[in-house]
């Protein structure tokens, strides 16, 4: 190849390259916009509204650090955390292993197979409000379903939302049921990436279902998982999609048993006007779903396989 060949086959190159990167921003663009504008500035707002006394009707002070020193002697805001974390380590724990669970499930040649994935995906498109005040009417004392049922089978009823013993934990368990298909779809695409010759050759050699899985499903599965930590996580740690149940539910009772952190911040803001202490928490709040980020990054190596 001549030089100046060379250099026209380089500059087409250059080119090519240049169009991809711009359509690929171009893509990228408008949500990349929408988070700067809807998510970004928020954020940055409501980091500066922590270090003032605002109670929304124009009284504006300056604070200081008042809000932040408040939020770590205030026992409702230290019960939210600890209601947070519990709620996180049930959520995320629970989701995985279902959802795990599910795609492996509906992975096999069975009949009726897309019936079944589509019933275990079905409660996502429903709306939370409507699962909320549908599982509220199938929990409630004495007329509910779920107690009907137990105390036919013998097992005497619980007060699932009026107890603080089960309310947290009924959650919980509503939460999973209603993210479980989502995030079984997700998994469902990681396990189909997955070349079948490995499998094969696996059996040829004589592994069973437990060693197939041990040594090549879950390796292989490690990006879909960490990504389904990740995201399961900031769904937790938000609690935005959470807050639809509980404040359908039980508006974070009983006795604040299901006050998560972000319905407590709610509460600040726009039952009792304190729209800068609850800055103050939301600021804080990002702080910690940023470390529990970052920490899940440290330990799951960013979910890359150990040979890269």
């Amino acid at each position: 190849m001549s030089a100046g060949a060379s250099e026209t086959h380089y500059r087409r190159g250059l080119n090519r390259r240049h169009r991809e990167w711009l359509a690929a921003a171009l893509f990228v663009a408008p949500d990349a916009l929408g988070l700067l504008v809807f998510l970004g500035v928020p954020m940055v707002l409501a980091l500066g509204l922590g270090f003032f006394e605002v109670t929304g009707f124009g009284g504006i002070a300056f604070a200081g650090l008042d809000n932040y020193k408040k939020m770590f002697v205030d026992p409702l805001f230290l019960d939210s955390l600890k209601v947070t974390v519990t709620y996180v380590v049930g959520f995320v724990v629970g989701v995985f292993v279902v959802s795990l669970g599910l795609a492996l499930l509906v992975q096999q040649k069975i009949p009726f197979v897309g019936f079944f994935r589509s019933m275990f995906f079905l409660p996502h498109v429903v709306s939370l409000v409507v699962v909320g005040l549908v599982w509220q009417f199938m929990l409630t004392d004495g007329v509910g379903v779920v107690n009907q049922v137990l105390e036919a089978v013998g097992i005497g009823g619980r007060s699932w939302l009026g107890d603080p013993q089960f309310a947290l934990a009924t959650v919980v368990l509503v939460s999973i049921w209603f993210f479980m298909g989502y995030y079984m779809i997700i998994f469902l695409a990681g396990l189909q990436e997955i070349p079948r010759e490995y499998y094969d050759a696996a059996k040829i050699d004589g592994a069973r279902s437990w060693q197939l899985f041990r040594h090549i499903t879950w390796p292989l599965l490690k990006p879909t998982s960490f990504f389904v930590l990740l995201v399961s996580t900031i769904t937790g740690v938000a609690g935005l999609q959470a807050f639809d149940l509980i404040y359908v539910m039980t508006k974070g009772g009983p006795a604040n048993s299901t006050s998560l952190g972000i319905f407590y911040i709610y509460q600040q803001a726009f039952q009792f006007n304190d729209y800068g202490y609850a800055a103050a928490m939301s600021s804080f709040l990002v702080l910690l779903l940023l470390a529990a980020t970052a920490l899940m990054f440290v330990l799951t190596k960013g979910g890359r396989f150990e040979t890269e």
